[in-house]
C-alpha cells in the first residue's frame, strides 16, 4: 500500500488503557500484551508514560527491549524532564517514537496551564526540538484539540512541523465532538496548515458520548492516516476508540474507505481475551467483533439465512478476527506436542521447556476434573501460570463449610516464603470466609475494590474465572484465578493479587501519580 492507502494503527492499551481506574498492569503483563500486539502487526505501541513512576519507566524500557517489529512509543508532556525520561526509556528500542503534548484549548491554557497562547507555542516547539535529540520519529498532540480555536491550532501545528514533528495527532480529549464536526476539523487542518504534507495526521478520540469510533472514522474519511485506539476500547472514563471496530470497519467497507491497515486480524480475539483477563474488565457479550454474541444467531429467520448463505446475515467471517470453533479434547494421557501445537495456533508461545512442562501439568490436573477442554480453558491456564510470579503466598489447602443454618467458615493452609501457616475464619459466605482466613495470616492492609466471577465455558463442570482487585496506598492490582471450584478460584485470585502487590511496591497506578 502507498502512504495514502495505509492506515497506521497506534495502540495505546498499555498507556491510556491502563489509565482506566483499576486496570493496572505489571511489567510482565505489559510485555505479554505488547507481544500480542506485535503478533497482530500493530504499527505503533504506546508502552506508557515513563515520567509517571519508576515502575512505568521500567515497563516502557522492557517493552522497548522486547519488541522488534513495531514502533515503541513513550508519552511525554512538553517538559524537558518528561522528554529526557522518555528518551532514556526508549534508548534500547529497535524503532522508537516520542509522543509529546500540551493543551491548546482556551479553558485548558487558562485554568490548567496558566499560560498565554504564545508561551504554549514556544513550549511546544522546544519540546519537539528536544525530542528530536532522541529520535527522528516525533509525534505532537494539541491536547483538547476538539475544543481549541481553529486559527490557534493551525498556528501551533505549523510551528511544530517546522520544528521536526512527523505525526500530528488531533485528540478529542474529552469526547465532546460529533462525527461530522470532528471530520471537518481534521480535513480543514490538513487543507489550511501550509506544511501539512510533511506530517501524518492522526486522531485520538474518547468515548464519553459513545462516538469515539465514529469520530475516528470520520477523520479518516477526511485524510487522517493514523488512528489511536485500544483493545476492547479500554481507556479512562468511557474509554477510547476500539481497535477492533476501527480496523474491521475500514477492512469491511473498502467501498467507502480509501485505505486499509496491515494488521493480522486473526489475532484480534486472542488479544481481546488477554487484555480482558489481565485488566479484569470483561467484554460484554454484545460487543462488536469480540463479544461472545458477535457472530451468534438465535432468530430462526437469521439461522435459516446463514445456513443457506453466510453472507445473508454476516458481513465478515468470524475466523478472520480470530474466532474458532475448534476445541481440544485431551486427557491426562495426551502428549505435550498436541498441547503445545494448539496453544501455538492460539498465539501462545512458551519461553522455555520448563514453562511448557509447568503449564502442561496444570492442563493434566484440569483434565482430571473436566471431560472437555476448550480453547477458553487453555487461555485461562496460561494466564494463571503467567500470574504466578515469584510467589510469596501459595495456597496449600482450603476447606470451606457452607451450611444454610450456620455461618460459613474456612480452614486454610498457606505457604509464605516456604513456611506453612494455618488459619480459620468465618464470613458472610464461603468466599468471604476464605478471604477472611487469608487475611488472618497475611494482614495485608489492602482494600477489596472488585470481586468478579465469570464462567469460562458452558456446563456445570465449567471453570469459574475470578478477578480480584485490591488497592493499598495508591497502588492497584488485579488478581486472577480459575478453577472448577469457584471458592478455590477465588482464593487463587486473592493470593495472586497479594503477590502482585508485594511485587509492585514502587509503582503507583497512573490515576494516583502526581507528575
Amino acid at each position: 500500500m502507498s502512504t495514502n492507502d495505509r492506515l497506521i494503527i497506534f495502540d495505546t492499551t498499555l498507556r491510556d488503557g491502563e489509565q482506566s481506574p483499576g486496570a493496572s498492569m505489571t511489567k510482565d503483563e505489559k510485555l505479554h500484551i505488547a507481544k500480542s500486539l506485535e503478533r497482530m502487526r500493530v504499527d505503533v505501541i504506546e508502552a506508557g508514560f515513563p515520567i509517571a513512576s519508576p515502575g512505568d519507566f521500567e515497563s516502557v524500557r522492557a517493552v522497548a527491549a522486547a519488541i522488534k517489529d513495531s514502533i515503541v512509543c513513550g508519552l511525554a508532556r512538553a517538559l524537558d524532564r518528561d522528554i529526557d525520561r522518555a528518551g532514556e526509556a526508549l534508548k534500547v528500542a529497535n524503532s522508537s517514537r516520542i509522543h509529546t503534548f500540551i493543551a491548546t484549548s482556551p479553558i485548558h491554557m487558562e485554568r490548567k496551564l496558566r499560560l498565554q497562547p504564545d508561551q504554549v507555542v514556544e513550549q511546544a516547539i522546544a519540546a519537539v526540538q528536544r525530542a528530536r535529540n532522541y529520535t527522528d520519529n516525533v509525534e505532537f498532540s494539541p491536547e483538547d484539540a476538539g475544543r481549541s480555536e481553529f486559527e490557534f491550532l493551525c498556528r501551533i501545528i505549523e510551528k511544530v512541523i517546522d520544528a521536526g514533528a512527523t505525526t500530528i495527532n488531533i485528540p478529542d480529549t474529552v469526547g465532546y465532538n460529533i462525527p461530522q464536526q470532528f471530520g471537518q476539523l481534521v480535513g480543514n487542518l490538513i487543507e489550511n496548515v501550509p506544511n501539512a504534507d510533511k506530517a501524518v495526521f492522526s486522531v485520538h478520540c474518547h468515548n464519553d458520548l459513545g462516538l469515539a469510533v465514529a469520530n475516528s472514522l470520520a477523520a479518516v474519511m477526511q485524510g487522517a492516516r493514523q488512528v489511536e485506539c485500544t483493545i476492547n476500547g479500554l481507556g479512562e472514563r468511557a474509554g477510547n476508540a476500539s481497535l477492533e471496530e476501527v480496523v474491521m470497519t475500514v477492512r469491511t467497507r473498502q467501498d467507502v474507505f480509501g485505505c486499509d491497515t496491515g494488521l493480522d486480524t486473526t489475532q484480534i480475539v486472542p488479544a481481546s481475551r488477554l487484555v480482558s483477563t489481565v485488566t479484569g474488565f470483561p467484554v460484554q457479550p454484545n460487543k462488536a467483533i469480540v463479544g461472545a454474541n458477535a457472530f451468534a444467531h438465535e432468530s430462526g429467520i437469521h439461522q435459516d439465512g446463514v445456513l443457506k448463505a453466510r453472507e445473508t446475515y454476516e458481513i465478515m467471517r468470524a475466523e478472520d478476527v480470530g474466532w474458532t470453533a475448534n476445541r481440544i479434547v485431551l486427557g491426562k494421557h495426551s502428549g505435550r506436542n498436541a498441547f503445545r501445537t494448539r496453544l501455538e495456533e492460539l498465539g501462545v508461545e512458551f519461553k522455555s521447556d520448563e514453562e511448557l512442562n509447568r503449564t502442561f501439568s496444570l492442563f493434566k490436573d484440569l483434565a482430571d476434573k473436566k471431560h472437555e477442554i476448550f480453547d477458553e480453558d487453555l487461555f485461562a491456564l496460561v494466564a494463571g501460570d503467567e500470574n504466578r510470579l515469584d510467589e510469596k503466598y501459595k495456597l496449600v489447602s482450603l476447606r470451606v463449610c457452607s451450611d444454610s443454618s450456620k455461618v460459613p467458615d474456612a480452614d486454610l493452609v498457606l505457604s509464605i516464603n516456604g513456611a506453612e501457616q494455618q488459619a480459620n475464619a468465618g464470613g458472610g459466605g464461603p468466599v468471604d470466609a476464605a478471604f477472611q482466613a487469608i487475611e488472618e495470616i497475611a494482614h495485608s492492609g489492602t482494600k477489596l475494590q472488585l470481586y468478579s466471577v465469570s464462567s469460562i465455558t458452558s456446563g456445570t463442570d465449567a471453570q469459574g474465572e475470578v478477578t480480584v482487585r485490591l488497592e493499598k496506598d495508591g497502588r492497584i492490582v488485579n488478581g486472577h484465578g480459575a478453577d472448577t471450584d469457584i471458592v478455590i478460584a477465588s482464593a487463587k485470585a486473592y493470593l495472586n493479587a497479594l503477590n502482585k502487590m508485594d511485587q509492585s511496591m514502587n509503582r503507583q497506578h497512573p490515576q494516583y501519580s502526581q507528575v
